[in-house]
């Protein structure tokens, strides 16, 4: 089993707040990750504060656990000197989600340890989603081209390049009603991937 730990400056490591923001998301807590690990809660700790750099396996069986590619914790490790954490290119934006699901999203946003994240959407041409329950967010969005279908609680909105929505704690669906992607950019705080 491969187990190289490095010690990291906090401010440049922004894989264990991803690792952190990513947990506190989804309401696990810090023994139940570690326990499906197989590592120990302190072990995970140290990843989390940037006091050690987990091993490329752990790091694939964590991204395995939250269902994301290996490649969604380096897409910011090839920001120039001065830009990590702060800066995105396009070149190295996180990708998460498939044309086949119907929903590809890019991570906008450096690190997920902020107050909100930003992302890039795109909806393929009819596809739709299930109801997703209300959960303590507030989110926003814009339309950047194409149309999008969006039901919040009972209330269905259509939506057209250049309007924009925001809602709150509130169950929504979505649907792009045409044949041709839609391309949106959405806000959600608090960070929820």
């Amino acid at each position: 089993m491969e187990h190289s730990y490095l010690v990291l400056d906090s401010k440049e490591n922004t894989v264990g707040a991803d690792i952190r923001a990513l947990r506190k998301s989804r309401d696990i807590r810090l023994i139940q990750l570690a326990a499906e690990l197989g590592r120990s809660t302190g072990w995970l700790s140290q990843i989390e504060r940037g006091q050690t750099e987990p091993a490329i396996s752990d790091l694939r069986n964590i991204a395995t656990y939250f269902d994301m590619p290996l490649s969604f914790f380096f897409r910011n490790e090839q920001a120039a000197e001065g830009e990590q954490g702060f800066i995105v290119r396009k070149s190295t934006r996180g990708t998460l989600g498939s044309r086949m699901s119907g929903l590809v999203e890019e991570l906008l946003s450096p690190h997920l340890s902020a107050d909100f994240e930003m992302l890039r959407s795109e909806f393929e041409g009819g596809a739709k989603s299930d109801w997703i329950n209300a959960r303590p967010t507030q989110e926003g969005g814009y339309i950047i081209k194409g149309r999008l279908n969006l039901w919040v609680n009972d209330n269905k909105f259509e939506l057209f390049e250049g309007d924009s929505f925001q809602f709150q704690n509130e169950k929504y669906r979505w649907e792009n009603p045409t044949e041709t992607t839609t391309i949106a950019f959405w806000v959600v705080s608090p960070s929820i991937y």
